[in-house]
């Protein structure tokens, strides 16, 4: 089981250019923050990895969102909401 605490290596890299971070995997940046908002990026592989990234990259920068699944839909908590995931992006605000 992978760590939650510290985004994984397999396939990501993590840069960062001006004021925002970007945590790819594979060929998708899969969350981007700056200090005022946060983007996460499925690049449509909604896969257990690509959301486990994304928890991964919540943890480790404590940007405070976590992505689920239930009964086959993804859907993130950000600041005491849940919010489907539709599409490919989500935007959330710092």
């Amino acid at each position: 089981m992978a760590s939650m605490n510290r985004v994984g290596s397999h396939k990501t890299y993590i840069r960062t250019k001006g004021k925002t971070t970007y945590v790819r995997y594979h060929n998708t940046d899969v969350v981007s923050f700056s200090p005022k908002q946060i983007k996460l990026n499925t690049g449509g592989w909604k896969t257990s990895t690509t959301k486990t990234r994304m928890n991964q990259a919540s943890n480790q920068y404590n940007l405070g969102f976590t992505v689920y699944q239930k009964k086959g839909s993804w859907y993130v908590k950000h600041k005491n909401k849940v919010k489907p995931f539709k599409g490919k992006t989500m935007l959330l605000r710092r």
